[in-house]
This record gives structure tokens, sequence and C-alpha cells, in this order.
């Protein structure tokens, strides 16, 4: 192992934390505001910044580039179709989520219908967290990292023992930014990774290019519309990974689950300093999800034509960053990609104990305790979870290789089926807690029996829309047939500014207008062609 790769590694490393620790170290932990919202403090760049990273792993890095290699840009709807969802939340759910000065996704279901929904959809939640997160985060990046560092040779151990320790010290050191520092700390770390990680991340198909063009990146560029022009298409057919009607139909539903209501990404939201500065940090992180093709994409079409046809897709990028990057750098790209793994940990991490201390330890088990008492036990929970992670995800080397099409597969047990009662809750007065549970029944049971036992050839994502629709209709049925004895209305609870951001509708057009560019640019009207 080069000593110029482990230093360079640890240097940025080592910046991350001392910068986290000095920005947080006046802040008040003692509080669940400060604890578990940051104080309401985040400002729009830390919180675009944040929410970047947060959705940034490892699984991603590899997944999607592998995609790229394998197929086209098809699979860039996940990234480029986030632009219009985070522009919803900002016009539409942040708004209500501030005005009702909400903790939790969940504590607004209670107002809207009862508690006993709201403890459904927080062991929903919990479940998708501890079970389909937390140890796949930890798996994947401790692959990479152990790869990249060639930890067994390193070392002297085996692999299995390799992968062990770098997963133990992954999730040791998230831990520590989770559970003791509370949210500020892993939003600022993740706001410095962040900015590594869009130069370094930007910094591989650069190269890539370079090296492919013989010195000349749009050479380079060049060589790909020559030779490869179909991967460019981003327009995917059927038999592509994200066919293009899904984004008009699961899809959509999909990105508005996870931008709008997943609790490890709206938490940074949540916490902002006021409404203005939560808006801006939306349609911030909207533009730089345009930019995600770039570094998550182009580099497994760069290692395509680079490196030919012959790797195993999921080796593609790791072999592109092995190819291009001189030995000093490698260790930087490393730090970077050690920060995306933290980030997505600690991020989950937090907001597990954020949901299990506020929504199932306060009200069942303490509902008087204080603060301090409250975030003492949250810490030990964290703690819990964390070894649990560390020692779960290890053995998912000993799963078959449709691993992860199966983590996608379980999301769709509860994203879809939350983000509908949600959107019904804000959009109507009269529907009852009843009909909330019944749609949650319904749509779970129907989508598991459609996935685990019965096959109609339907795409995932277009049965996550069917459901959505059929479940809609059928809350609005029961809210006509059993409405509320009173209507709900939503009160007036901010804890902050609620002031918006004067240009956020214009900026919103702005960025889906964008994405409507990137799509026809990426087809055979573009350079697809």
């Amino acid at each position: 192992m080069n000593w110029i790769i482990i230093l360079s590694f640890l240097f940025f490393t080592g910046m991350v934390a001392v910068i986290s620790y000095q920005k947080t170290k006046k802040e008040k932990l003692d509080t669940s505001d400060g604890y578990f919202l940051g104080g309401r403090s985040l400002t729009a760049w830390v919180i675009a910044g944040s929410l970047m990273l947060t959705n940034l792993s490892t699984e991603q890095l590899i997944g999607l580039n592998a995609e790229g290699y394998e197929f086209n840009m098809s699979s860039m709807g996940w990234e480029v179709g986030s632009a219009i969802a985070l522009v919803i939340v900002a016009f539409f759910f942040l708004p209500r989520y501030l005005k009702g000065g909400i903790t939790t996704i969940p504590d607004f279901l209670e107002k809207r219908y009862d508690a006993g929904v709201k403890q459904f959809v927080t062991i929903l939640f919990l479940f998708g967290y501890i079970f389909n997160l937390l140890p796949p985060i930890l798996y994947s990046g401790a692959v990479a990292l152990s790869g990249m560092f060639n930890v067994p040779e390193m070392l002297g151990v085996s692999p299995t023992v390799a992968l062990w320790i770098t997963v133990w010290v992954i999730g040791c050191i998230g831990s520590l930014y989770a559970i003791f520092g509370g949210l500020k700390a892993v939003a600022v770390s993740d706001t410095i990774n962040g900015i590594g990680l869009l130069i370094g991340g930007l910094m591989v198909p650069i190269l890539g290019l370079m090296v492919l063009g013989g010195g000349n990146p749009f050479s380079g560029f060049n060589v790909i519309v020559e030779n490869t022009p179909e991967k460019l298409n981003a327009v995917g057919s059927n038999t592509d990974p994200v066919p293009f009607g899904t984004m008009f139909t699961g899809m959509l539903l999909v990105n508005l689950f996870y931008w709008g209501t997943a609790q490890h990404i709206m938490q940074r939201a949540i916490a902002a300093k006021n409404l203005k500065e939560g808006q801006k940090g939306l349609i911030i992180a909207a533009f730089l999800k345009l930019l995600g093709p770039v570094f998550l994409i182009l580099p497994g079409i760069i290692a395509f034509n680079l490196l030919g046809d012959n790797l195993n897709a999921m080796d593609a990028y790791p072999a592109l960053v092995n190819h291009i990057l001189p030995t000093p750098l490698v260790g930087l790209f490393a730090a970077i990609l050690f920060g995306a793994v933290l980030s997505s940990f600690n991020s989950v991490l937090n907001s597990s104990v954020t949901l299990f201390v506020l929504n199932i330890y306060k009200p069942y088990f303490k509902p008087k305790a204080p603060d301090h008492v409250l975030i003492k036990h949250g810490k030990v929970f964290g703690l819990f979870l964390a070894l649990f992670a560390m020692m779960v995800a290890p053995l998912i080397a000993m799963v078959p290789q449709g691993f992860f099409q199966y983590l996608q597969m379980v999301n769709g047990f509860y994203n879809v089926p939350i983000l509908t009662i949600i959107i019904v809750g804000y959009l109507t007065k009269k529907v009852p807690a009843f009909a909330a549970k019944v749609s949650l029944v319904v749509f779970i049971s129907t989508y598991g029996f459609t996935q685990l036992v019965w096959d109609g050839g339907l795409h995932f994502l277009h049965i996550l829309a069917i459901l959505f629709v059929v479940c809609v209709t059928l809350m609005l049925v029961i809210g006509r047939i059993y409405p509320r004895e009173k209507e709900f209305v939503l009160q007036e609870e901010s804890a902050v500014d609620m002031t918006p951001w004067r240009i956020v509708y214009p900026m919103g057009a702005v960025a889906t207008a964008a994405m409507i560019l990137v799509y026809l640019l990426f087809s055979v009207a573009g350079i697809a062609s």
C-alpha cells in the first residue's frame, strides 16, 4: 500500500472531523430540537449539501455506473427525475411541515388521523431503516473501500476478515457523528464531504474522457458519440433498467416519497432556520441532482469505451478509478467515498433514533421524561442499532447475487403506501383514520402478492402507481361514506419564520425546464442520435 494514498486519505478524513467538531462544539445538544433538528438552524447550502450526500452512497456510485456500463443512460431517471420531486416538496410539503411544527413525519399523521396510524408508519419506517438501509450501506461501502485499499493484502488477512474490519471501522466512526454529535454534526460533515464528492466525482469522468481522447476531454466525448451513441440515450425501453414510461407513474411517486416524506431526508429541510432557507435548499438540491448522471452514469459508459466490454458491470467504476487516477489522488478519492458512506450511514442512524425516541419511547414508556433523559436513551438505542448493523452487514456477502434488486423491491412495501396517506391527509379534511389504516393494509398486502406470489409482467414502479390510484380512491370513498365528525384543520404551530422564498416558484420552474432539457439532450433528438 502506497503511503501517499494512506496519508492523503487520513488528511481529508481528519480535516472533515476537525471542522465538524469546531462548528458544533458550542451547540446545545441537551434539548430535543438541538439534538434531533440541529436547533432548527440549518441554512440553504447546508441543507442542500446534506441532502445530496445523504442521498449518495457507494451503492449508487458503483450500481448506477454498472447500469451505464451494461445498458445506457436510462437509469438517470432516479437522479434527474428527483429534480421535479424536490420542486414539488419545496412548493407543497415543506410549508405544511413547518407550519405544523413537526419533528418527525409521523407527527403529522397523528394530528391528521390518530396515534394508531402514527405508530403503524413509525414501525414501517424503522423496519425499512434497520433492515433495508443500515446493513447494506455498511456492506457496499466496506466492499468498495476494502478493494480500493487492498485491505486483505495490507493487513495480511482473508477477504472475509478484511470485510468485517472495514465494516466495523466505518460503523464506529459513523456512530460518533450520529450518536454523540446530533443532526448538526451530521449535516456539517455532510456539507464538507458533499463538496469533496462533487469535486472528486466530477474529476473521474473528466480524467476518464481525457484518457479516452488522448488528453482532450472533448475528443474523448466524441469517441463515445461516434462509437456508442446508443449508450447516451436516457429514454429507456422496456428492456432497460428504467423504462421511460415509469417516469410518469411509479418513479415520480417513489421520488416524492424519498425527498418529501422519508425521515432521514426530510429531517434536513425540517431543521431549516426558516421556510425561506428550507425552500432555497431544496431548489438548490434540485439543480445539483441534474449533475448526477455526469458522475453516476457517464463513468460507466467511459469504462465501456476505454476498458472494453469484458468486465463485470459492478467492477466497471472501481476499475476506471484505478486506471485513470494518479496515485496521490486515489487516497483523496477513497476519503471522499468514505465520507459518502459515513453520510448515508449516520443520517439513517440519526433518523432511526429520532423516530424511536419521539414516537415510541416517549409516548409509551416515559411520557413526562425531560429532554436530557430522552437524548440519553436515544444514544443507547443508536449504539444498539449501530452494533446490530455492523454485525449483520458482513453477512450480506453470503446472500445471492440479486440481493440489491431485492432491496429495491422491499422499499415498495413502505414508501408509496406512506406517501399515499400523507397526500390524502393534506388534500382532504374529512377522510378518517380508518381509511388510512385500510389503505396501508390493502396497499402493502397487494404489493406483496404481486412481488412474491404472482408475476403479472408489469414493472414494479407501474404496480406502485396503480396501487396508489386504487388506494387514494378507496380512501376518498371511505371518507365519503364514513367522514370524520370534525373537519381537519392544520394548526399553526411553526417554530420558525414562515415567510416563503420570494422567487421559489420561478426557480422551481427553471429547475423543471432544465430537467426537460437534460432529457432532450440525452435522447435520439439530441446526442444519442
